[in-house]
C-alpha cells in the first residue's frame, strides 16, 4: 500500500504550484501512474488535504476517483469518529457517496455505538473500516498498553477483542472480514498477541520504512497462509531529497521505491 500523504515542500518543482489543488492531483497522478500496476490500494491521509480548505478536498477527491480509474482500491486515513447521528455523517461521507472511499480508518474509544455506524455503511455498500487497535507512533502505548482492571488486559487486546466480534457476521469468501485493524510494524510483539485474537481481520500495518518497522518486523501481521496483511509506506516511497527532480526521473524514482518495498516484504517469507 502506498501513501498519497502530499506536503507541498515536498512536491517537485516541475510541478506548477500556482493552484494548490493542481499540484496536489497532478502530483498524486504521477504517483498513481507509476505503481498502479504494481499495488493493489493506495491509503490517502484527509489531513494533508483539509489542511488547504476546498482546494484540498478537491484534490483529495479527484485523487480518489482517478486511483479507481486505474483499478485501484482506496483506504481513507482520517481516524475521525463520533457517536450517533455524527458517527452517521462521517460515515456517509467517507465511504457513502460524498467520497466513495473502499474503506476509511475508524478511532475505538467511543465505544461500539462510534463504529455501528460505519459498519451499517460496511453491509449497505460493500465497504470495509479499520479500527486502531495498536498503532505505531512511539507514544501509543499511553493508553493502548494499559492493563484495564476487568480483564486483566491491555486495553488493545480488549479493543482487538471487539473488533474479532464486530466482523465476525461480515466475513467474505477470502476468510476475511470487512471489518479490520491498524496495527503497526513497530510493535511485532503485540501484532503477534493480536494476530491470533483477529484470525479473521485485514490488518492495515502502518510503520514500515520511514518509521523504523521492518519487513521482518510485519511478518506477525501475516496468517500462516501470508495473506491478511497490507503493508504501508509513504514518506519512503514518495519522499526526495531533490525537488528539482525531471518528471521521468521522479516516476522512476516512486515506482524504484514501491518495487524495493514488494521486495523487501516478499523476502522474508523465503
Amino acid at each position: 500500500m502506498v501513501g498519497l500523504d502530499p506536503r507541498l515542500d515536498h512536491v517537485p518543482n516541475f510541478i506548477n504550484k500556482e493552484s494548490i489543488s493542481n499540484a496536489l492531483f497532478e502530483y498524486n497522478k504521477i504517483i498513481i501512474d507509476s505503481v498502479c500496476d504494481l499495488i493493489p490500494v493506495i491509503k490517502i491521509q484527509f489531513a494533508f488535504y483539509i489542511e488547504h480548505g476546498a482546494c484540498g478536498v478537491e484534490a483529495f477527491k479527484n485523487t480518489i476517483l482517478y486511483a479507481k480509474e486505474k483499478g485501484l482500491l482506496v483506504v481513507i486515513d482520517s481516524k475521525s469518529n463520533d457517536i450517533g447521528s455524527t458517527a452517521e455523517a462521517y460515515a456517509n461521507a467517507f465511504i457513502g457517496e460524498v467520497f466513495d472511499g473502499d474503506a476509511v480508518t475508524v478511532t475505538p474509544y467511543l465505544g461500539s455505538d462510534g463504529i455501528m455506524p460505519f459498519i451499517k455503511i460496511c453491509k449497505e455498500k460493500c465497504k470495509g473500516i479499520f479500527i486502531l487497535v495498536k498503532t505505531s507512533n512511539k507514544s501509543s502505548g499511553d493508553f493502548q498498553d494499559k492493563v484495564l482492571k476487568d480483564t486483566d488486559k491491555e486495553m488493545y487486546e480488549s479493543v482487538a477483542s471487539m473488533v474479532n466480534t464486530l466482523g465476525s457476521d461480515l466475513v467474505g469468501e477470502s476468510g476475511y472480514s470487512s471489518i479490520g485493524a491498524v496495527v503497526g510494524a513497530t510493535y511485532p510483539e503485540q501484532a503477534k498477541v493480536l494476530r491470533k485474537l483477529m484470525p479473521q481481520s485485514l490488518f492495515l500495518v502502518p510503520g514500515y520504512g520511514a518509521q523504523g518497522g521492518t519487513a521482518v518486523d510485519t511478518l506477525p501481521c501475516f496468517n500462516e497462509d501470508k495473506f491478511g496483511a497490507i503493508i504501508h509506506s509513504s514518506r519512503g516511497i514518495i519522499f526526495t531529497n531533490d525537488i528539482n527532480i525531471s518528471k521521468e526521473d521522479y516516476s522512476k524514482f516512486v515506482r524504484g521505491n514501491t518495487e524495493k518495498m514488494i521486495a523487501d516484504i516478499k523476502s522474508v517469507f523465503n
